[in-house]
């Protein structure tokens, strides 16, 4: 099993300062297997995803397949496979932003258009939203893209659920046949707002939500790594996160 960072666990601030190459070396010194880029904090594309070319292992795209009226964004899913193929990522990571019952037509487009970029595999994740962040959004799509001859995966977010009010334990158990790619994200209740902590520090029943998931499939770290020394606090969390799936 492999653990991957998010480099976005670095923070927006940090991997601004120094960038996502810088972030990379530093998971790579921790003892992690791969990171995830985060397109949302590329500070020059044009340079940064070259320099990155054959680090990454996931290119996450922050923009959804669909838009917000169900048509499906041609353009967006190009700039992301455009983005994994300099990368040299074997996996892209998209939500279906607002797929709905009226975009079922065009799954056969996309079909289509993943086929003609083989070397990349799509991975759906559930994000924060109302459109793509609910178990019955979720099991919607997946049985729409199933029946439309597509075989995609999911990046399971574990910690996304608690944004929408879904159970990520019932989640889990629906969807693990689907998932492909897992984010480990403990969750915390703040008075107005959830916010991302490490699984240790946890208010969701993240030990069950990982025995009912593949342990076969990546684990990225997606929770905040802070402290003075990153690349101990990094290596004690890819640790944590291998420790915790083999006792899953």
């Amino acid at each position: 099993m492999k653990v991957l960072i998010s480099l976005s666990s670095f923070g927006a601030a940090e991997t601004g300062r120094h960038g996502q190459l810088w972030c990379t070396d530093l998971a790579q010194q921790a003892g992690a297997d791969g990171v995830e880029v985060r397109g949302e904090l590329l500070r020059d594309a044009a340079t940064e995803l070259p320099a990155l070319a054959g680090r990454a292992a996931v290119y996450s795209s922050p923009e959804g397949l669909w838009t917000a009226q169900g048509e499906l964004d041609e353009a967006a899913l190009a700039r992301g496979v455009q983005a994994a193929q300099v990368l040299r990522a074997p996996r892209l990571k998209m939500s279906i932003g607002g797929f709905g019952p009226s975009s079922h037509a065009s799954l056969h487009r996309l079909k289509a258009l993943l086929q003609a970029a083989p070397q990349v595999e799509l991975v759906i994740e559930n994000d924060q939203t109302a459109t793509a962040g609910t178990l019955a959004a979720m099991q919607a799509f997946f049985a729409a893209q199933a029946q439309a001859g597509l075989d995609l995966g999911m990046t399971f977010d574990m910690g996304n659920w608690h944004w929408q009010g879904e159970c990520p334990l019932q989640a889990a158990q629906a969807l693990a046949p689907y998932v492909r790619y897992v984010h480990c994200k403990g969750v915390q209740r703040l008075p107005a707002k959830w916010v991302a902590v490490p699984l240790a520090d946890s208010v969701a029943p993240w030990r069950a939500v990982l025995r009912a998931l593949p342990a076969d499939v990546p684990h990225a770290i997606e929770y905040p790594l802070v402290g003075d020394d990153l690349v101990a606090v990094t290596r004690e969390q890819v640790a944590f996160i291998r420790a915790a799936r083999e006792a899953a």
